[in-house]
């Protein structure tokens, strides 16, 4: 994610100079630690934090576990990983339930940092697992805050208790109270209290957030961070454990383009979890902390599992099996592509789930460049044809393609190749579903699974050079039978599995969903 794309970089290129290495002498791994070092501070990353962080590193790196490793190399990446998680809690902590409801979960931190938002989104994530939440809006001082609050519980689909208009008129502490009250008496099983802010940490803050945790006695306290606030973190984070006492973390703003120092400095610090992290603007951009896989987000090395998850919660079980038939049955039409293109959207962004594929920090420009409205204008193309039309290409001559393209503001030109595109998806896909080995453009020709190593071979013997008419065609073909085929290579670490997608590969993701 943006957030820790700069230490991503700096410790990608420290690790790819680790790969030549056959064995790693005391002066590699502290010029290795050195520049990890480096990488942690320009982060904003605590010092404290950091001093701690890479002698432990060093400690293990010097241990047997690496001097006795086939790749020693490898073993450090390990090494770094496993003291990443440490630092940013260990195990995933998820919110704790009270035996009798509601629930109380209480909101705090400095003014901008996210809580209303943070309060919608946690609100309308509690609706989706069959909770019934209520926001209590106890922000009376900021301008405006309560009908902030109100406008987000309306999106998210929530109820709210706002008895006081605020703008500095109301107790809030009493409201808070009366809120929990009204929960029991309402039967909403969680209580999302939103309480004001500061531009900066007061007594007067302190005091007040004190008096509504304890006239509420919450089962949880949440104290919202912004990720771009740098070195300050441990400071701001310090001041409310010391005068409100919270009991997990949440990091807003994590898609911004900060150094993401506070999400490495304020677990490690203050010893409370981090439970959530906020990742867009949108209410649904929310999701659980796992430690681990931010680790292997950002040494580059993927968040595969998240992936898998989101598309879990956005596929039908069902509905792909029937579309697998479709395809078995070349019965795959434009308007099921159509429907799996809608159901990709609700995973969220491409470019976000592309992210998450092991070895992409590498394609960092290509994610860049990736355009997301060229789906948009694809959905409109095939919108603009005719039932019959999205069925059966085949009935698309050029008038028909004409009167598509004036209908979506395209081009015949780009109806051609979302036509062309479509065809040769749905090839590729049907092969897939029949149990076959696709050759996906980009990557190169596959061989069937089964080919006898010997057969390979006198099949390339015997092939001697193209036999193409076209000479352009012919001269490529004759340079890639000269290469022979391409050594498989590790990941971005050295750490084996599958090589991180080429650009070639990104063009043609970004083709099946736009222009080339």
């Amino acid at each position: 994610m943006a957030t820790f794309g700069t230490l991503s970089d700096r410790l990608t290129e420290t690790f790819r100079n680790l790969r030549t290495k056959g064995k790693l002498s005391p002066a590699d791994v502290d010029g290795t630690v050195r520049e990890i070092r480096r990488a942690l501070l320009d982060a904003d990353v605590a010092l404290p934090v950091v001093k701690d962080f890479t002698a432990k590193v060093r400690e293990r790196a010097l241990g047997d576990e690496v001097n006795k490793a086939l790749n020693p190399a490898q073993q450090v990446v390990q090494i770094v990983n496993e003291e990443l998680v440490a630092i940013l809690g260990g195990e995933q902590r998820r919110l704790e339930f009270a035996k009798t409801p509601p629930t109380v979960i209480m909101l705090a931190g400095l003014q901008g940092s996210g809580k209303t938002t943070f309060a919608g989104k946690l609100a309308k994530q509690l609706e989706g697992e069959g909770h019934t939440p209520l926001l209590v809006a106890c922000d009376l001082q900021r301008p405006n805050a309560v009908t902030q609050l109100t406008v987000v519980a309306e999106q998210a689909g929530a109820a709210i208790y706002a008895p006081e208009p605020g703008n500095g008129i109301g107790d809030p502490v009493k409201v808070a109270k009366d809120g929990v009250e009204h929960a029991r008496r309402t039967q909403h099983d969680v209580v999302i209290i939103d309480t004001a802010g500061r531009l900066g940490v007061d007594a007067e803050l302190m005091k007040q957030a004190g008096d509504i945790r304890r006239a509420t006695n919450p089962d949880e306290v949440l104290f919202v961070i912004d990720a771009m606030i740098g070195q300050d973190a441990v400071n701001t984070a310090k001041a409310f454990q010391d005068g409100v006492d919270f009991t997990g973390v949440v990091l807003s703003k994590l898609d911004g383009d900060a150094r993401g120092g506070a999400a490495l400095s304020v677990a490690s610090i203050t010893g409370r979890p981090i439970i959530f992290a906020s990742t867009g603007e949108d209410l649904d951009d929310l999701e659980p902390f796992h430690p681990d896989r931010m680790a292997s987000r950002i040494l580059d090395l993927g968040d595969i599992l998240t992936l898998i998850e989101q598309a879990q919660s956005a596929f039908d079980e069902a509905e792909a099996m029937k579309v697998a038939e479709k395809l078995a049955n070349e019965a795959f039409t434009l308007e099921d592509f159509l429907e799996q293109m809608q159901q990709m959207r609700k995973m969220g962004s491409m470019k976000k789930m592309l992210g998450m594929l092991p070895g992409m920090g590498q394609m960092k420009q290509q994610l860049d460049d990736f355009d997301e409205r060229e789906i948009d204008r694809t959905e409109a193309i095939i919108r603009s044809m005719t039932p019959a039309e999205r069925r059966n290409t085949k009935l698309l001559n050029g008038s028909r393609r004409l009167r598509i393209a004036r209908g979506s503001g395209m081009t015949v030109t780009d109806v051609n190749q979302l036509v062309q595109r479509f065809e040769q998806a749905a090839k590729m896909m049907k092969t897939v579903a029949r149990g076959g080995t696709p050759q996906i453009p980009g990557m190169g020709p596959m061989g069937k699974p089964g080919a006898s190593a010997k057969r390979g071979k006198k099949g390339a013997k015997g092939k001697s050079g193209s036999r193409s008419g076209n000479p352009a065609k012919r001269a490529a073909e004759n340079a890639g039978i000269a290469t022979g085929p391409a050594e498989a290579t590790g990941s971005g670490f050295g750490l084996g599995g599958q090589k991180a997608p080429s650009e070639a590969d990104m063009a043609e993701i970004q083709k099946l969903f736009g222009k080339g």
